[in-house]
């Protein structure tokens, strides 16, 4: 497999997302523009050249869009692999060049979000276990702070303690979500309209700047969803989806 960093230089021209064909879709153009603001701060977007099938995002956890203290690390926003690409070892490809480079630029080693079962849009712990990474943190909804040190001296990272403990003050439903995920540029807008039509109480929250997102309630930025102040979920829904949820 053969792979490509996408760049400022590169951004407009290469495919970012392995569902969306279409480069001009606002899932696809809300995605370029939030990756063009990060590629300063050092984050590193590393994909196969085979359409966005399987890529890696990583940034300095110091500028990472989650609520965690965790300085000299790199954090990994995301590693996907998908469909019929599974299973030939490109998860190990991708993970290993984040670790050359981190190394290379020094870091103290990596940290990526998970749970102790698999959970859509986050990390498969069996496979950071297999690939040496343990987890240094947990929230008290479940979601866990993996890491994996280069070195026995190494702080172990956390959660800031806006996020240890998930709730909000806020009766109704309440979506927490960033630009990061390509998929809210679409669905939240439907979420909304669907909460409208069917007398939902509903408020979107657009996390639009690293400081808020690293101050948030919730150790999930990309997307989280409460329910009269308790969390719900951190998995994309469309209309059905959330009228089941909501009991309509």
């Amino acid at each position: 497999m053969d792979y490509i960093r996408v760049t400022k230089d590169n951004l407009e021209k290469e495919h970012i997302c392995c569902a969306i064909s279409n480069n001009k879709d606002i899932q696809v153009s809300s995605k370029k523009a939030w990756l063009a603001e990060r590629f300063d701060e050092g984050l590193v977007f590393l994909k196969s050249t085979e359409r966005g099938k399987c890529f890696i995002e990583y940034i300095p956890a110091e500028y990472a869009w989650v609520p965690i203290e965790a300085d000299g690390y790199m954090y990994i926003d995301c590693l996907w692999v998908s469909g019929s690409f599974k299973g030939h070892g490109y998860s190990t490809d991708l993970l290993n060049a984040c670790i050359k480079d981190s190394k290379e630029k020094g870091k103290l080693g990596l940290c990526i979000l998970a749970a102790a079962k698999k959970k859509p849009f986050l990390a498969d712990p069996k496979f950071l276990k297999y690939k040496g990474f343990s987890v240094c943190d947990e929230a008290d909804n479940g979601i866990q702070l993996w890491y994996l040190p280069f070195g026995k001296d190494a702080d172990k990272p956390e959660f800031r303690e806006c996020a240890k403990h998930p709730h909000i003050d806020e009766k109704g439903y309440v979506l927490y979500y960033t630009s990061q995920c390509p998929f809210n540029a679409k669905y939240v807008p439907v979420l909304e309209q669907t909460a409208g039509d069917n007398n939902i109480p509903f408020r979107a929250i657009h996390i639009d700047s690293r400081e808020e997102a690293q101050n948030a309630p919730t150790p999930i930025t990309t997307y989280a969803l409460f329910c009269d102040g308790d969390y719900v979920t951190n998995e994309q829904m469309n209309d059905k989806k959330f009228l089941k949820l909501a009991g309509r």
